[in-house]
């Protein structure tokens, strides 16, 4: 094996591992949404991401924004923009300077959901990563994350 298979060994292990925290983390979120508020991760994220932009001129996101915010296809994030529109929990308009530009922002019916999902989110984000410190292969994993934190990156929910 040479010095370049080595590293490209370890750098696969090491992507596996890193896929393999992030699965389990959203599907232990997703079963934890999914049961407390009939919430998704995506309609979630999708929600915290729309919710953290202000009201007025250019405090909206623009659909590619907001695709790009929540890593789906454009065609993926207006379907989930349609389906919690039609819950009530978001509303699209019109751009006022360009016609052609759809803004989406979250309902006071959406906020007031993603006010109660927050806690849900953050206890099962909590025990899912105490779950996969217990794992001698995820838990560097854990520990780069908590680091991040304790050395002043901004959190992300």
């Amino acid at each position: 094996m040479t010095v370049t298979d080595s590293a490209t060994t370890t750098l696969s292990q090491g992507w596996c591992a890193l896929s393999l925290l992030h699965g389990r983390i959203e599907t232990h979120i997703e079963r934890a949404l999914q049961a407390g508020h009939d919430l998704s991760v995506r309609e979630y994220s999708l929600l915290d991401v729309l919710s953290r932009q202000h009201s007025g001129r250019g405090g909206h996101l623009r659909m590619q924004q907001v695709a790009d915010s929540v890593v789906l296809s454009q065609s993926a994030t207006t379907r989930l923009v349609s389906r919690l529109e039609d819950r009530g929990l978001l509303n699209r308009f019109i751009c006022d300077t360009d016609r052609r530009g759809i803004y989406t922002d979250v309902s006071e019916a959406g906020l007031a959901l993603l006010a109660a999902a927050r806690p849900t989110n953050d206890a099962a984000l909590r025990e899912a990563l105490d779950g996969a410190a217990r794992d001698p292969k995820l838990a560097p994993l854990v520990a780069a994350l908590e680091n991040m934190h304790r050395d002043g990156a901004p959190p992300s929910s």
